[in-house]
């Protein structure tokens, strides 16, 4: 992946009193949030607010497997970036970062993980999307959190974590760079209710999304929108209301573009969305989005 996109944008330049450059001693970009005022503030609109871009499962690179911190740093030498991540259960009720039920893709284990203890999973071997065989291990939630708090911001996609454990865990400010990613208008309500230091990522993907969320009462400035996974002229007049409520819109790449072959297929495909000014882009990419301005 050493190609960069040809039309340029802005990456994260968009926090400059949030996201500190941190690049010195340890060459990472970092993104750095100390409470729930800076993060509303990092994911306000603003007509010249520069692209976001996240990475999809922490991002991908080759040698780098998904859900591992190690692909998260490696992406942060390149640029600035925030990761969606899968926090998901073993047998004995340890949350680690894995997207699948089975370990077998993306690890040399086999079987659920909810079928294995963490003793048990701690020293499996992680695969990258080639498939190659890694040193890096799974990691666990907190281990993932400990490292991002003064590097990144994490969008967590709950895989099957009870509700209120994400209150338990959450309702402190030890983590204060924290998206919840929802399924329904009432996780989202309920999350809402019971946590005032976390911001939501709401699926609004038609009118009929946008008045759910409107009868929650829920305040515009604690959620991200999550409209689809290609810019469209569909949700041209949707995205238009919930940026005027200083909602940012955010498009997930990574069941359409990511999916072509090459990087040159990427890369063209990414330009033609991006001529479209997207706010905030997913891809399990990100690391193709270095090195570019605006």
């Amino acid at each position: 992946m050493t190609k960069h996109l040809t039309r340029s944008i802005a990456i994260l330049a968009v926090g400059a009193v949030i996201a500190k450059p941190g690049y010195g001693q340890d060459r990472l970009h970092r993104t750095v949030v100390h409470n729930m005022s800076e993060l509303t503030q990092f994911f306000h609109y603003e007509d010249d607010k520069p692209v976001i871009v996240s990475g999809h499962r922490g991002g991908l690179l080759p040698g780098y497997p998904e859900n591992s911190i190690e692909a998260m740093e490696k992406t942060l030498t390149l640029m600035p970036s925030f990761f969606e991540i899968d926090p998901r259960f073993t047998k004995d009720s340890v949350i680690v970062l894995m997207h699948d039920d089975n370990l077998a893709r993306v690890s040399n284990m086999t079987g659920k993980v909810s079928e294995h203890t963490y003793a048990e999973i701690k020293n499996a071997r992680l695969k990258d999307r080639q498939g190659n065989l890694t040193n890096y291990h799974i990691p666990t939630l907190k281990e993932a959190l400990d490292w991002g708090k003064d590097k990144t911001i994490f969008n967590l996609d709950n895989k099957n974590i009870p509700w209120s454990m994400y209150v338990d865990m959450f309702k402190g400010n030890d983590y204060p760079n924290l998206i919840l990613s929802v399924r329904s208008m009432k996780e989202a309500l309920y999350y809402y209710e019971r946590l005032d230091n976390v911001l939501l990522c709401i699926a609004i993907k038609n009118k009929e999304d946008l008045e759910a969320f409107k009868a929650t009462k829920i305040p515009y400035n604690r959620m991200v929108a999550y409209v689809g996974d290609s810019v469209s002229n569909d949700m041209k007049d949707i995205c238009q209301f919930l940026r005027h409520k200083g909602v940012m819109c955010f498009y997930s790449f990574p069941p359409t573009f990511d999916k072509l072959k090459t990087d040159k297929e990427h890369i063209n495909a990414y330009i033609k969305q991006l001529v479209q000014k997207p706010d905030i882009i997913e891809t399990d990419y990100p690391a193709l989005f270095s090195g570019v301005t605006l």
